[in-house]
Parts: structure tokens; sequence; C-alpha cells
């Protein structure tokens, strides 16, 4: 198989162009996968969705990926073809590539190395990283370039606070050294703000990896909304016990088949509603 990440933007031929087909007209892959790998394709290709119907997105520059079961050994996740807009994703149009990068099917696409780099690297060293989701939205970025971070100034905050972790910025995520790094910084919690760029969740599946970073961006937004009246001597900011306390109050939100299943169904329904053809 081809390799599917680009090393640079500059292996492109920009004098020849290239092309980004449409989702909806390449081959469908249901019956030509496993019954398990289509239906995590559907559910990936609905969380992308689901990102843009909440205006999680950054055109077509942030990630989103699931691993599939391991097959002779080999640790595979799917990815975003870069060039396609998150509304329009589909379960087809998803690439499989494996830890370095290779393309694990015939695929007319190519997948962004920065996506590669940070994915590839949670992917690799957690096994519980059912899904990641990283974007680069206008409150999460903010947040992650205050020297104080995210505080608690919310219920939105204090659900995520105890297992948050931070990455120092080094650039377009495109040094494959970068992963032990960011390995490191995000340990065994499951939220991560990278500084100065954007933030990032994982979850054994993608209903859990989307409701950490439903809370998460909420958590954002909330904190700038506050800030708008002035500094920190206009706000209260709740302790660290109390934190801790939310955080443990919500945790089951988080368990598989727990949280999940009361927020997934639903979330699906709407989807269905007000944008089908994820599944195509």
């Amino acid at each position: 198989m081809a390799t599917a990440v680009k090393e640079t933007a500059t292996a492109l031929d920009v004098d020849q162009g290239f092309d980004i087909p449409d989702p909806t007209q390449i081959d469908r892959l249901e019956g030509k996968v496993s019954d398990t790998e289509w239906r995590l394709r559907c559910e990936l290709a609905a969380t992308y969705r689901l990102c843009a119907m909440h205006a999680w997105t950054d055109l077509v520059f942030t990630h989103i990926s699931v691993r599939l079961p391991d097959e002779d050994g080999e640790e595979r996740f799917l990815i975003n073809p870069y060039g396609v807009m998150f509304d329009e994703m589909t379960a087809s149009s998803l690439v499989k590539i494996d830890l370095d990068g290779n393309a694990k099917q015939e695929t007319p696409y190519f997948v962004n190395p920065a996506g590669f780099t940070i994915h590839s690297a949670v992917h690799s060293a957690r096994e519980d990283a059912g899904c990641v989701i990283h974007v680069h939205t206008p409150y999460g970025i903010a947040v992650s370039v205050q020297k104080e971070g995210l505080r608690r100034y919310t219920q939105f905050s204090m659900q995520v606070y105890d297992d948050l972790a931070y990455h120092d910025y080094e650039g377009i995520a495109l040094d494959l050294d970068e992963r032990e790094r960011l390995i490191a910084d995000i340990g065994e919690k499951n939220l991560l703000i990278l500084r100065n760029h954007g933030t990032l969740t994982l979850g054994e599946n993608c209903a859990i990896a989307f409701l950490r970073m439903y809370f998460l961006e909420n958590a954002c937004k909330t904190q700038i909304l506050a800030q708008s009246v002035g500094g920190a001597e206009h706000l209260h900011e709740e302790s660290e016990e109390m934190a801790h306390r939310v955080f443990e109050q919500v945790a089951p939100a988080f368990i598989k088949g727990l949280g999940d299943n009361l927020v997934w169904p639903g979330l699906i329904r709407k989807l269905n509603r007000v944008n089908p053809g994820f599944d195509y």
C-alpha cells in the first residue's frame, strides 16, 4: 500500500494540482470490510458531522481518529481524508493507516501529516484510546494561551479539571519526535490542552470522547465569557476540593455503557434528521 501521509505540503505537485473526490461519489465499503470496521467507520463519520454541528471545526485542519482491532499484531486506525469537510464526512471516505502512516486500503485520499503525528502518538501509547478528538476552536485556543489555563469557574470546568493535562507548543505538529513529549504530557489523563493550539480528548469509544470534548469546550467557552467582565478580582473560583468533588460526581458519565448510552443515541437521531448520509 502507498504511504497515506504526505511528508510536507511541498510534497504536493502544485503545478499539476490535485483532486479531492466528493466523498459521496467513491465506492461504498459496506460489505467490503469487516462488520466491526464498518460500525466503527459509521461512528467516526458521525462524530465528524457532530463536531461540525457544534461548530468545532477549523475547515479541514483538525482530526478525529478511531482505533481498529489489531490485525496480525498490527495497530491501525481510521482518520479523516485531507480535504473533506467535517459535515460531509462518510464512513467509506475515512482512511485506514498504520502507526507508520502507511495506507492499509486503496483510497483516493491522503492524510494531513500533523494529524498523523498527534493521533498516532496517542493511539500508540494508550490502549484505552478507542477514539481521539482534536479540535481548534476560538474558545479552546483562547484558554490555551492563558498562563493559568482552565480555571475552576464553572461546573463545566470542574467536571474535567482533575482529568486535564497540558502540552507546550512546538509549532505545527510535523516532527515525529514530538510524539514522545506529547505522550509524556498526557500521561494517564483523558483531556489535553495543547498550549497556543487547541484541545484534545480521548475515550474508549466515540461517544465518550465526544462527551469529554463537550464538557471541555463548554468549560473554555464559559471561562472566556466570564472573563469578559474584567480580571480575576471580579470572578469567584471554586476550591480544588470542590473541583475534586464535582469530578467524582460526574465520573460515571465517562464509563463505557453509562454516559455514552445516555447521550449518544439521541445525538445520532438528531444527526439523521438534520444531516443524514454519514453511513455511506
